[in-house]
């Protein structure tokens, strides 16, 4: 049993930053079974966080009667809304050193390989691309003893492969490396933040009936139930309240929405956290607003920015994707300080042993422009580029033309498309 009380807990979260000199902080033991010879070892749990990877749960064993150890981590963070696929292409030496956060239920892929490591199979690790590769080679590896003995063709072709997957340390060629987790709690690192990394492509997925079934999230013979009829009147009057957890310590909490209108916009759902989601159709056109910052009161123009909208600065050459920072309704400055933050402020790997000279000076420098642009001392072209057509500048000329703002209208591409869900969605003829 636990010997800290209830009162110690509250107004705490349960998950937090590693300190030595927090005695809180400290691992618990515990008095457990060896595995390998059978006496008593000992077990020690830490509840702890890593930025990207959310809470987890680091375990390690160890016996002293036989020496025998084992490490292990595991997710204890809450499952994403979406599941997401990074995609990798891995062209030179230096990309073997990216950071790799793996979870549980992340699947692992080299396409040129034919090379799978499905999801559940393996415990999470924070890793390289190269510690990939190696953890690979060992588990291949770990059987070989006995294959050669009982069957000794099978142990030469996977012998052969195991050269194969030891040769792209090379990279003499290239290869792909896939990272798709349903949970949505995998991470691959962009090395040259925060400009777009061209050598990797992050998509964001809905999960699927079996995928949900798997990480626990619906009952296998789940039924199909008839949803509520609500009238839009109705739910412009009615407070929506549900229990969910906390997105910072994940204790239990309270969430609260309600329909709101934007004037000359549309319907919007948001709570609190200044999370926005549009509760309005997909637009047949895509949208891209471009406002030419010339003075610090541009800062305080109201941005509605939907969880479909990418974001460019040009001069800065920073490009943010769709799903990142999520839908919110704030002002320009209060976006541009979410930047800052993502990019810079809680980026893991300005600090601590991922850390390198260069990219923290070259974040540090970026930082540094980005408060210029909030202080009206540098000139830029701040553009948020929607193709889902539901995000929302102000114009404070309204109702005359914004002569610093541009506002586009454009026919969505078929990657678009397919990243919205929209190419294999059938509206017509759907009953036949």
């Amino acid at each position: 049993m636990s010997g800290v009380s209830d009162d110690a807990l509250r107004g705490t979260s349960l998950f937090k930053d590693i300190n030595a000199d927090d005695a809180d902080s400290q691992p618990t033991e515990i008095e457990s079974m060896c595995m390998n010879c059978h006496d008593n070892g000992v077990t020690r749990i830490m509840l702890t966080m890593i930025p990207f990877f959310k809470e987890v749960i680091v375990s390690s064993f160890r016996c002293d009667h036989c020496h025998w150890s084992n490490t292990e981590i595991q997710s204890a963070g809450r499952i994403q809304d979406q599941g997401v696929r990074y995609t990798v292409r891995i062209r030179s030496t230096d990309d073997l050193n990216r950071e790799v956060v793996r979870s549980d239920s992340a699947l692992t892929k080299i396409p040129e390989l034919d090379f799978e490591v499905p999801a559940f199979t393996q415990k999470g690790s924070l890793s390289t691309v190269e510690g990939l590769l190696d953890r690979a080679v060992a588990a291949l590896e770990q059987d070989q003893p006995v294959r050669r003995a009982a069957y000794p063709d099978v142990a030469l072709q996977i012998e052969e492969f195991i050269g194969k997957l030891q040769k792209l340390k090379d990279v003499e060629e290239g290869f792909t490396l896939v990272i798709e987790d349903i949970s949505g709690n995998s991470f691959v690192e962009n090395p040259v933040a925060p400009q777009r990394d061209e050598a990797m492509t992050v998509t964001h997925f809905d999960r699927t009936t079996e995928q949900d079934s798997a990480l626990g999230l619906a009952p296998e013979n789940q039924l199909d139930e008839e949803p509520a009829v609500n009238t839009l009147d109705g739910m412009r009057e009615e407070v929506l309240r549900f229990n969910t957890n906390c997105p910072d310590c994940n204790a239990p909490a309270s969430t609260n929405m309600k329909l709101v209108q934007i004037p000359h916009f549309k319907e919007e759902c948001g709570h609190r956290t200044n999370e926005v989601k549009s509760g309005g159709a997909t637009e047949a056109l895509g949208t891209k607003i471009t406002l030419h910052i010339t003075d610090v009161s541009d800062m305080s123009r109201d941005v509605l920015k939907s969880e479909t909208c990418g974001i460019l600065i040009p001069e800065l050459e920073c490009e943010l994707g769709m799903a990142v920072l999520g839908g919110k309704f704030t002002t320009l400055e209060g976006l541009l300080t979410n930047i800052k933050e993502l990019v810079v402020t809680k980026n893991p790997f300005m600090c601590g042993d991922s850390s390198t000279a260069d990219r923290a000076e070259k974040l540090q420098a970026f930082g540094e422009k980005l408060d210029r642009i909030i202080a009206g001392e540098m000139d830029v072209h701040f553009v948020l580029d929607d193709p889902a057509g539901n995000s929302y500048m102000q114009n404070v000329y309204a109702p005359d033309p914004d002569p610093e703002m541009t506002i586009e209208q454009y026919t969505r591409t078929e990657e678009q498309e397919e990243d919205l869900g929209l190419s294999d969605m059938k509206t017509e003829g759907y009953e036949e």
